[in-house]
């Protein structure tokens, strides 16, 4: 209450731009920037082949979810969100993802909640997603979200209406308990959709008025198209395409660009996750990628210009060698 809430920090000393931003834009879905994010597959496939060689077997989502952590974990501002005009630093990052338990249409849905450090390295991260989502798939087993909605589901509508007017108002108020907070898939730094398992393509997935979500993923199904190669040659690759819904009151463009390429680096680097990070939240510069090395043309030195010669004027010089030539035959004339 007041200010202070289970699953942030109050940000202080902003700027007023950050400051207006979120009185102009009141609602989550009125700050929404959708972005689609192409990344080249060659990368990601070579250190797929390379690892299940050493034992590791990684898919699409493990590399995806894990990139995502180390940029909202370098990239402090990523992982703000706003609430009531007033925007907070998140205490923890934590991804959402929703599945089914079975691939028909009646099986059930649970959204599962992954929580990190980031700085955990790729392994670690990995035996997080799939631990959480083995535990979840037991026929016999109830997901905590599921428990928690259960308890509201059995309340008629009115009575519904009512706790969930209640519910916002305790979160807009920071007086949500934090059991709840911890339950609610709509609370945690980025939701991610997993389209790529079902064969669609990404889309733009509009961003939660309720709860905290400041960033939703989709990753969708990899595709060959034609893409140009050092601005020179075209070819034909594989790409794997991810739709970005981003509240762009969190951070200005120029922040949310350096963070989207970092996301594009660190997935065409993908030794980086293989490294736990200090915790400083620094990048070793090493798995960077590195700009190619441009030659150094030496300057050479500009000869002395040669001293302009004389224009030769045609007309004048003909009436000079005509006045000689006449002279010349006048004094022959009087030796004769």
């Amino acid at each position: 209450m007041f200010g202070l809430r289970s699953d942030g920090k109050k940000v202080k000393g902003m700027n007023i731009i950050e400051k207006a931003g979120p009185f102009f834009m009141p609602q989550r879905i009125d700050a929404v920037n959708l972005i689609k994010v192409k990344v080249p597959c060659d990368k990601i496939d070579e250190f797929i082949q390379k690892e299940r060689r050493l034992g590791n077997s990684y898919s699409y989502m493990h590399l995806v979810i894990a990139t995502i952590v180390r940029v909202l974990y370098t990239r402090k501002k990523m992982n703000r969100f706003i609430m009531r005009g007033t925007t907070y630093q998140r205490n923890y990052i934590s991804i959402s993802m929703d599945i089914k338990k079975k691939l028909e249409d009646e099986a059930e849905d649970i959204t599962l909640k992954f929580y990190f450090t980031g700085r955990e390295t790729l392994a670690q991260i990995k035996q997080i997603i799939d631990d959480e989502i083995a535990k979840n798939l037991k026929p016999e087993e109830v997901h905590a979200t599921t428990k928690a909605a259960g308890k509201f589901c059995h309340l008629p509508d009115f009575l519904f209406r009512w706790a969930m007017k209640l519910v916002n108002f305790l979160d807009h108020h920071g007086m949500l308990p934090k059991s709840l907070i911890k339950a609610s898939p709509f609370h945690t730094s980025c939701f991610i959709t997993n389209l790529k398992s079902i064969k669609l393509d990404a889309i733009y997935h509009h961003l939660y008025n309720f709860g905290t979500t400041s960033m939703f993923i989709s990753m969708g199904k990899e595709k060959i198209e034609p893409i140009v190669e050092n601005n020179k040659e075209l070819k034909l690759a594989k790409i794997l395409t991810l739709g970005m819904s981003l509240d762009e009151r969190i951070a200005d463009g120029f922040y949310m660009g350096k963070s989207l390429k970092l996301c594009k680096d660190i997935l065409a680097n993908l030794d980086i996750l293989n490294e736990a990070l200090p915790e400083d939240g620094s990048i070793p510069k090493k798995f960077l990628r590195k700009k190619p090395k441009v030659k150094k043309v030496k300057k050479v030195k500009k000869e002395k210009k040669a001293k302009k010669s004389k224009k030769i004027k045609p007309l004048k010089n003909k009436e000079k060698h005509l006045k000689k030539s006449k002279k010349k035959s006048e004094e022959k004339i009087v030796k004769e």
